[in-house]
């Protein structure tokens, strides 16, 4: 989505974050010079990869790193015995990096609309970004489209999946993860791996957060370990939500017609009254919790609410599903298999008629 790359509590927006950056290695570039930086910033990954086996043999490796890759194949091998993940050799091998992040995704709109800039390629399909290795690179092409009069926003990705053309790597800058974080995003990016639906974001992160989720739960009851604490999602459902409202108000401004100068205006006002209505919800709902007050001060544009909303939409429709399958992985994996061979209008229209209904979801609507 982090999307980060963002404050702590905003990650999952930017997995985009995460997984925002998948498409840029499988693409059929626009520009010869493109392609090249892609190319060869995916080739260093591979050419500077170690086997975890090896680096946790080597007496240089210091223990926090040892005890991160340790966690991180525990969580592997469940990710393939017990949720029934693809069994390959993505994330058996790891490498350090020399920055923050291994990507930067650049996201835009137009002026005036909430609608993103797409970018197209083979076999990912249509995504809202373009992804950059280099950090200068992203802002140089952010600069462009802002000098076009676009809304830009640049976002770092500490990983990404390459949907199983690569064996993707752990990489050092998700050491920085808590253990749940960092065997939550392996569940994930194995998801996208197993089940990815070209042109159809929400439907594949909604898709992966489930697995992410119900499978840290099952990783944490494996272990011993008392359930999360749901304080911590329950307050980023609550923000996403005042963020997505934002979103729509904007939506409706921008479809009203009116001229360039009261649109600017308009806009402002309305990006002003979030920042009243946050502070009111913080202050009500969260008294003293400031963690998303550096993100809310900051500058908001279109682009920068881009990601919000794309990993949650359909999660309810997929834990109904998981319920409807009783818990059996194999029988999930195959209803949503079954959601997505259908043409993308009719997936919508059934997952629209699932989330409806899953306040009974023992009673399951045809796809």
């Amino acid at each position: 989505m982090t999307l980060p790359c963002r404050v702590p509590e905003i990650l999952k927006f930017f997995r985009p974050v995460v997984t925002l950056a998948m498409g840029l290695v499988l693409c059929a570039c626009s520009t010869v010079d493109y392609y090249a930086h892609v190319a060869k910033g995916q080739g260093e990954l591979v050419m500077s990869r170690r086997e975890v086996s090896e680096v946790l043999r080597d007496p240089s490796t210091d223990a926090a790193t040892r005890q991160r890759l340790q966690l991180a194949q525990e969580a592997r091998q469940f990710a393939s015995q017990r949720l029934d993940l693809p069994d390959n050799r993505s994330y058996t091998s790891y490498v350090k990096l020399d920055r923050s992040y291994v990507v930067w995704n650049v996201f835009a709109t137009p002026r005036f609309s909430i609608s993103p800039i797409q970018h197209c390629f083979p076999f990912a399909g249509c995504v809202a970004y373009r992804g950059y290795f280099s950090k200068d690179k992203a802002k140089a092409e952010a600069s462009r489209l802002e000098a076009e009069g676009d809304d830009v926003y640049v976002g770092g990705v500490p990983a990404y999946s390459t949907l199983g053309w690569f064996s993707d790597s752990i990489l050092s800058s998700m050491m920085r993860w808590d253990d749940d974080e960092l065997a939550g995003t392996i569940f994930h990016e194995l998801a996208h791996q197993l089940i990815y639906v070209k042109d159809d974001s929400s439907f594949n992160e909604s898709f992966a957060s489930f697995v992410q989720e119900e499978g840290l739960r099952q990783w944490r009851q494996s272990r011993g370990l008392p359930p999360q604490d749901e304080r911590e999602k329950t307050m980023d459902d609550g923000f996403t939500w005042l963020v997505m409202d934002l979103r729509d108000r904007l939506k409706k401004l921008y479809a009203s017609g009116v001229d360039e100068k009261a649109m600017a205006a308009g806009k402002q006002q309305t990006i002003d009254d979030f920042r009243v209505r946050y502070v009111q919800w913080r202050d009500l709902d969260w008294p003293n919790d400031h963690r998303y007050d550096a993100w809310v001060n900051g500058p908001i544009n279109n682009a920068r609410l881009l990601p919000f909303g794309i990993y949650d939409r359909w999660t309810p429709v997929f834990l109904a599903l998981y319920r409807h399958a009783e818990g059996q992985w194999p029988a999930f994996y195959a209803s949503v298999r079954e959601f997505a061979r259908l043409p993308y209008a009719q997936r919508q229209r059934s997952l629209q008629q699932w989330l409806d209904s899953t306040a009974q979801p023992s009673i399951a609507p045809s796809p």
